[in-house]
């Protein structure tokens, strides 16, 4: 059998060359049923790519799926594998369609992989998950447990402390003959659930080459370290732009990739001489280092239902609703901001973004104040706080006391 190997081919014909129980692990991102070309063209625009996915009904493609499930199948070892990627519009059918093949005791997880991805293409519910089925070949499949942080909602110290049942059956934390607590073993975090958010490939992703249906090598690095070891053996039929194979190669593994499209096969082969891989900092820093707003600050836009905004210096939120078909930009002013400063940052970004009225909230008195009021233009409105406006009504009622009390 030919390893580290790319093949132009159908799927078909080729893995009935391959000898029975040879693979560790198939992941297959076949057609969708999209009744649609797909078709995308390379980041210089220098080649164009596409494939089609339209069928005359559900029944052809059901057939066309069968039959190299059925090779998939059959190549793959008894400890073996198969992921198979597809969304909504045909991904109930094809769930129907491996438990006949693989069996329903085969069935292991039915994954979602949830991404953000903006779209206001039409009516209806924003798509933004896929679904990838992963079946066992028996149930002695090899399976590598993948561990992820806790939540911050999560009480460490009391995960770590042990439990035990008692005499109603009820969990109890575990106490020596001191009625001291016992602390158990070590925790690795919680283990991966079929929940995935991994980041859609943005349009500038160094990885991106432009073909249509590209995933992102994350997604597969973690498909391949959950069922093999290094210099196990990796397959994918329908290859595309050969992600699975580069995650393979990253990995240690070996692999072979199938392809119909002579194009495709081209550029898997010059990825895997390069082996670019993006970065997700969203994955790498977490989503708390993407926000610079502080719950008080988030709390004051609500209460003026305004929208925040992260990771801007000059814009904090924007109001809900448009004046005139324009945003209304929000900004609070910082403990470290003058009034002179907070306003200059959200005249500045404002600018960018075509704002016809903007806002700024004042949350403290500076202790000169140097602010031009006639120097900005009469769009910015500038109201306080509603501490500082609480904190001046009780000022000023000092003075009228006083003045009383003469």
């Amino acid at each position: 059998m030919l390893e580290n190997t790319l093949i132009n081919g159908d799927a078909l014909n080729v893995m009935k060359k391959i000898g029975d129980n040879q693979i560790d692990a198939i992941y297959l991102d076949p057609p969708f049923y999209t009744q649609d070309i797909q078709k995308l063209t390379s980041r210089k625009n220098e080649e164009e790519y596409s494939f089609s996915d339209r069928w005359n009904c559900m029944d052809e493609y059901l057939e066309y799926m069968k039959l190299r499930l059925y090779e998939c199948k059959r190549v793959l070892k008894e400890t073996g594998s198969l992921f198979v990627h597809c969304d909504r519009n045909a991904s109930h059918y094809l769930k129907v369609l491996l438990d006949q093949i693989f069996g329903i005791s085969n069935f292991q997880s039915e994954i979602v992989w949830s991404y953000k991805r903006w779209s206001n293409s039409k009516k209806g519910l924003l798509n933004n998950h896929q679904i990838i089925l992963f079946y066992s070949k028996s149930e002695d499949f090899k399976f590598n447990r993948i561990y992820t942080e806790y939540s911050e909602t999560t009480n460490i110290d009391q995960i770590l402390q042990e439990r035990v049942r008692d005499e109603k059956g009820k969990s109890v934390y575990k106490c020596d003959q001191n009625g001291e607590v016992v602390f158990g073993k070590s925790k690795k975090g919680v283990p991966l659930s079929d929940v995935w958010d991994i980041p859609y490939l943005n349009p500038k992703a160094k990885e991106r080459v432009g073909y249509p249906t590209q995933k992102p090598i994350l997604l597969l690095e973690q498909i391949i370290k959950l069922v093999t070891d290094e210099n196990d053996i990796v397959l994918d039929p329908f290859m595309g732009s050969g992600t699975t194979l580069v995650a393979a190669k990253m990995l240690n593994r070996r692999y072979i990739g199938i392809d119909i499209s002579k194009k495709a096969v081209e550029l898997a082969e010059n990825r895997l001489e390069s082996l670019i891989k993006t970065e997700s900092h969203l994955l790498k820093k977490g989503k708390s280092a993407y926000m610079n707003l502080s719950e008080n600050q988030i709390n004051i836009l609500k209460s003026i239902k305004a929208t925040p905004v992260q990771r801007n210096s000059g814009i904090d939120g924007f109001l809900d609703e448009f004046v005139n078909d324009r945003p209304v930009s929000v900004k609070i002013q910082k403990e470290d901001e003058t009034l002179e400063e907070a306003a200059s940052k959200l005249y500045k970004s404002s600018k960018t973004k075509k704002c016809i009225y903007m806002i700024l909230i004042r949350t403290h008195l500076d202790f000169i104040d140097t602010f031009e009021y006639s120097s900005y233009p009469n769009n910015l409105f500038i109201i306080d706080a509603y501490d500082l406006v609480i904190q001046d009504f009780f000022e000023r009622q000092k003075g009228k006391n006083s003045v009383m009390a003469i």
